[in-house]
């Protein structure tokens, strides 16, 4: 459907008369006029009265319809399609993920398989972020240091390739948990207050950095900022050594004190995942807490027609010009060539 997005904008199309009705006519009696004394000679060869005055009124015409096609260039045509649904916008979700050495251990299984930590959390985390449809979704990962990987962005599928492409210990073996907050609070806090959201995920304690982890949480809570805490790694489970066999805690380096306290101060929530299953479910919890976006929005898409009017104007008005001076430049010409006289 094709309308005027600025329809009060026709309201101008008698400003000409009333210009002419009311502005005080030009005085032709002017003196220091310029006297051309071939004058009838040119008016004869522009043609006699009646032509004078049906040009008159062509060059009216034509102004008028070059007036009426700039008003409705002002008007804004456009053409307005059916309404299209778009997805409201969610939340901003920053993922931090643990490559530290530890990450290389392989307490969980696949299919009976011993696989490593960072496996498991990469198919997982993989899982959660093809899930946020309509989240700004970025990733920060952490070791000796905290970088940031990918920023907030729409495009899910190009944060998930760059997890995909994490490795243990790619900046170091240690853990940098404080910094990996401040990294990612420094992405999220020109975010929309509302929806700001940090999921932490490491298997150990913070062991090296310039930022304490609390404080860095405390920071967070000034700034609204929520932080979900997911802590990795086995359960505790029996193994056979040369002493016989023993309880061994794969998960002891973890710091659940410190990761519940981060999560507690942001008002978010701390997770303990132990197995595949857990991890999952973990994902699916914060899914819950976390809802995906709103009721989407419906928008009309409008493409601008303006162009159309104002350049069928312009050409017109160029057209009036060029008929308007071709028979006078013409007649002109002639008179300064004068009569022709032959030799006898």
């Amino acid at each position: 459907m094709i309308t005027f997005l600025w329809p009060f904008a026709f309201l101008l199309l008698p400003l000409p008369f009333v210009l002419r009705h009311f502005l005080k006519p030009v005085d032709k009696g002017l003196g220091g006029a310029l006297k051309v004394p071939f004058f009838a000679s040119l008016s004869q060869g522009l043609g006699s009265r009646a032509d004078r005055m049906s040009i008159s009124w062509w060059k009216l015409c034509t102004a008028s319809l070059v007036w009426l096609l700039m008003v409705a260039a002002v008007a804004r045509p456009a053409y307005v399609g059916p309404e299209v649904p778009l997805p409201a916008e969610g939340r901003d979700i920053m993922m931090a993920i643990d490559l530290s050495g530890s990450m290389a251990e392989q307490d969980f299984a696949v299919g009976g398989r011993p696989t490593t930590r960072l496996n498991v959390v990469k198919a997982a985390a993989d899982a959660f972020i093809e899930s946020r449809k309509g989240d700004r979704v970025g990733l920060v990962l952490f070791s000796d240091r905290a970088y940031l990987q990918a920023p907030l962005t729409f495009d899910r599928q190009a944060v998930r390739n760059l997890l995909d492409q994490a490795q243990v210990g790619l900046t170091g073996q240690q853990t940098a948990i404080g910094d990996a907050i401040a990294v990612s609070l420094k992405r999220l806090k020109d975010r929309p207050a509302e929806g700001r959201v940090l999921v932490l995920l490491t298997d150990g304690a913070n062991n090296t950095g310039e930022m304490d982890p609390i404080r860095a949480a405390e920071l967070a809570k000034k700034l609204g900022i929520r932080i979900y805490t997911i802590g990795v790694g086995g359960g505790p489970m029996a193994v056979d050594t040369p002493m016989g066999r023993q309880i061994v805690n794969p998960s002891s380096d973890l710091d659940e004190g410190a990761l519940r306290k981060i999560a507690e101060l942001t008002g978010g929530q701390y997770f303990r995942a132990t197995d595949v299953d857990g991890l999952a479910q973990v994902y699916r919890s914060i899914d819950k807490l976390e809802p995906v976006g709103a009721d989407p929005v419906h928008v009309r898409p409008e493409v601008a027609l303006y162009f159309w009017p104002a350049g069928l104007a312009l050409l017109l008005a160029a057209l009036s010009v060029l008929i308007a001076t071709v028979p006078a430049l013409i007649a002109n010409r002639r008179l300064s060539k004068g009569p022709v006289h032959k030799e006898a």
